[in-house]
């Protein structure tokens, strides 16, 4: 299955709110659906750079670099945005939009790990040139903090029974012997899910740091907006949504007074302004079922005080 980019249109579209100009940032090129669009929209003066640390789309960014020289990928997370750009001298740009879900092909290549549906080594590092395999990191971790790990970040609250199974497996090379041992492990499936997509989901966010990536992306990519620039993310589970919605929160609301219920002057801190929050339709849904649980969040950059 090739990679289909999910709310695609509407994602180019509010990050670039009628201009045709200016420097952007893919935080997750992916295989490059939507910088391909966003390049279609920018006039030949404009640039746009973006990263991934998957060997396989940085492949298909240096064909994209050879085809159209406004463009650059980059080999790091998204979470040195600030670092990165500041190494090629730049400070601001127009827009950053990043696809927090993982690629059709990742799930899809059974040598990739992510997916119990393929029976394949249990890798599952969005960047496997370097670190841990998800097996290896099994055979480390102890009980208690597997346990932890698939409660907060697979939500899964049979955690504990998963853990110790997969503790008293030993070594387990494959991701369908895993799959096999949390079924088993499992009391209670739900409805029309696999009793391991929790368990497979929090170990695939322990081993690539993903929310530790998400937070520490965010603030940066404020910091390098100019005003009206727009943000533009797309989560696919709650974990990430609620960290999102979180953040734009915080950055658009006016701090409160300090409770003495004193009139006090308040100083205005906001740097970001809600835009919209969009759901797939139901024809992408329909085309591409794994857009059913997508969301996308947008911001715009408010003026810096004392800039004017």
């Amino acid at each position: 299955m090739s990679h289909i980019s999910v709310l695609l249109h509407e994602t180019v579209d509010a990050l670039l709110a009628d201009r045709n100009t200016g420097i952007y940032i893919d935080g997750t090129f992916g295989r490059g659906g939507h910088t391909r669009l966003l390049l279609s929209k920018l006039n030949e003066n404009s640039q746009v750079f973006a990263f991934d640390k998957d060997p396989q789309a940085l492949a298909v960014g240096a064909e994209l670099e050879q085809q159209d020289p406004r463009f650059k990928i980059i080999h790091a997370s998204f979470a040195d945005l600030q670092q990165e750009l500041q190494q090629r001298g730049i400070d601001q740009v127009d827009g950053v939009m990043a696809d927090l879900g993982v690629s059709s092909p990742q799930l899809d290549q059974a040598e990739r790990g992510f997916s119990f549906m393929k029976d394949g080594p249990l890798d599952m590092r969005m960047d496997n040139s370097q670190g841990q395999t998800a097996a290896e990191w099994l055979v480390d971790v102890d009980e208690e903090h597997l346990a932890n790990v698939i409660f907060q970040y697979g939500e899964e609250r049979y955690s504990r029974r998963i853990a110790k199974a997969i503790k008293q497996a030993g070594y387990i090379e494959t991701t369908a012997q895993l799959a096999e041992i949390v079924k088993v492990a499992h009391p209670k499936w739900e409805k029309n899910k696999h009793a391991a997509t929790r368990t497979f989901q929090a170990i695939r966010i322990e081993i690539n740091k993903e929310l530790d990536d998400v937070h520490a992306f965010l603030p940066q990519a404020v910091d390098v907006l100019k005003a009206h620039g727009r943000l533009a993310v797309i989560s696919f589970h709650s974990l990430e949504d609620r960290i999102i919605k979180q953040f734009i929160q915080k950055e658009s609301t006016l701090a409160e007074d300090n409770g003495w219920g004193l009139p006090q002057k308040v100083q205005d801190t906001r740097r970001l302004k809600k835009i919209d929050r969009v759901r797939a339709s139901e024809a992408e849904v329909k085309e591409n079922p794994r857009s059913r649980s997508a969301w996308l969040r947008v911001a715009e950059r408010l003026e810096q005080k004392g800039a004017e």
